[in-house]
């Protein structure tokens, strides 16, 4: 059953259940929805870089934190679909683009709604991150054919303002509320390891699964160590069995979710991964750049998933079917 009235004291009992009774009810709840052998595929390319006006105290790219990450002009569409191109190539299933914003200016939709059609022609799944939208942007984008919007929560509402100054938990779910009702699917998730309590987590993945749908995707990202951020003199290493908690909790509360191990995985075993994949992970990002930072190599990759027995899913050719019509 999916729910979305989970209790606080709820997703505490049951993210501190003996880890093999964890497992094996969050491998019960993969198994009901999901292939478990079957791990989708995403490319991320930053399509504007630095110089965001937001103060996000783990982020590369803001201008309040001088970490040699330069301000960049919006990409050509045509230089985002090459991109695109060499995504589906390495066996990307979707193509989700990131730009350094606090939220995208009216001149720049039209470019922004081409590179949507362009990438959705070559048969791939289209998402963006573009910070925050208003339910007219929201529309454009719908209208050219954007499949994902991507918008994290990035920790607990108790623990947002030690993150970032500049917008709140109410403005982020504002834009992720504006994405579901428009009729675009909805990306969100946050990251661990940027000094927060075990409560935090849990409290994230519970605002998440309280939402009045739950996220059609959730990224769990560890946050990788970026010289000169704020976050970076309270970060801590997060314990191996505590990503996997966090995982498991994550496809519990949210079954019909997918949830990607995203940025971190250059820190991840491959033994720590299976174990990811086994609490309900099913979902990465491929390609050796996120938007700054790295990324196992592709064939890495394809090696772990072909020695575990399990498989890529497949671009999704109906997008470009739909897309030729």
């Amino acid at each position: 059953m999916i729910r979305t009235d989970w209790s606080m004291e709820e997703a505490r009992i049951i993210h501190a259940l003996p880890f093999p009774d964890l497992m094996h009810r969050a491998q019960d709840i993969h198994r009901h929805y999901f292939d478990p052998t079957v791990i989708e595929t995403a490319s991320l390319l930053s399509i504007k870089t630095g110089g965001c006006p937001e103060d996000c105290g783990y982020c590369s790219q803001s201008a309040h934190h001088d970490t040699g990450v330069k301000a960049t002009k919006l990409m050509d569409v045509d230089d985002v679909l090459k991109a695109a191109r060499r995504a589906k190539t390495s066996g990307a299933q979707r193509f989700c683009m990131g730009a350094a914003w606090r939220s995208p200016k009216n001149r720049d939709m039209d470019k922004l709604c081409a590179m949507v059609k362009g990438v959705r022609e070559m048969g791939l799944e289209t998402c963006m991150t573009l910070g925050m939208l208003s339910p007219e942007q929201v529309a454009q984008l719908k209208a050219a054919g954007l499949d994902f919007y991507n918008h994290n929560i990035d920790t607990s509402p108790e623990y947002y303002r030690e993150i970032a100054t500049t917008r709140t938990m109410e403005d982020r779910l504002e834009t992720v509320e504006h994405v579901r009702k428009g009729g675009i699917k909805v990306c969100c998730g946050g990251i661990l390891g940027m000094g927060e309590k075990l409560e935090d987590r849990i409290s994230m993945l519970v605002t998440l699964a309280t939402l009045p749908a739950h996220p059609d995707s959730v990224p769990i990202n560890l946050w990788n160590e970026i010289d000169k951020t704020p976050v970076q003199q309270r970060a801590q290493p997060v314990d191996p069995f505590a990503l996997v908690r966090t995982i498991a909790l994550a496809r519990i509360l949210m079954p019909q979710s997918v949830v990607r191990l995203s940025a971190g995985r250059t820190g991840m075993s491959e033994e720590l991964q299976a174990l990811c994949f086994l609490a309900g992970a099913n979902s990465i990002f491929v390609g050796d750049v996120l938007l700054t930072t790295g990324n196992p190599a592709a064939w890495q990759d394809q090696s772990m998933i072909d020695r575990l027995g399990m498989r890529f899913a497949p671009a999704n050719m109906a997008q470009c079917t739909e897309a030729a019509e």
